[in-house]
């Protein structure tokens, strides 16, 4: 799969966010402080694996007659399971 630069943008951001976490630990920042910003990286990395299981689902289902003996469910399916997985 080739990952679009919309979505290594939204990577970088959340590697800024993460020095950013490393910043605030570094100068004993307050822990509700430090805590609300890992739960924003948190539900920013959650946002970047919906956009790229959905892109992928899309790409498989536009690709389906190359997949070997793979149905559309199959497909569906296997999208799924990389999202529940990934909680």
């Amino acid at each position: 799969m080739e990952y679009d630069q919309k979505v290594i943008n939204r990577m970088k951001r959340i590697e800024g966010q993460v020095k950013g976490i490393i910043k605030m630990m570094e100068e004993n920042k307050d822990c509700k402080d430090v805590i609300t910003q890992l739960s924003a990286s948190r539900s920013a990395i959650d946002r970047a694996i919906g956009v790229i299981v959905s892109a992928n689902l899309i790409e498989c289902i536009q690709n389906l007659d190359e997949l070997e003996d793979r149905t559309e469910e199959d497909v569906v399916q296997e999208a799924v399971n990389l999202l529940v997985k990934s909680r």
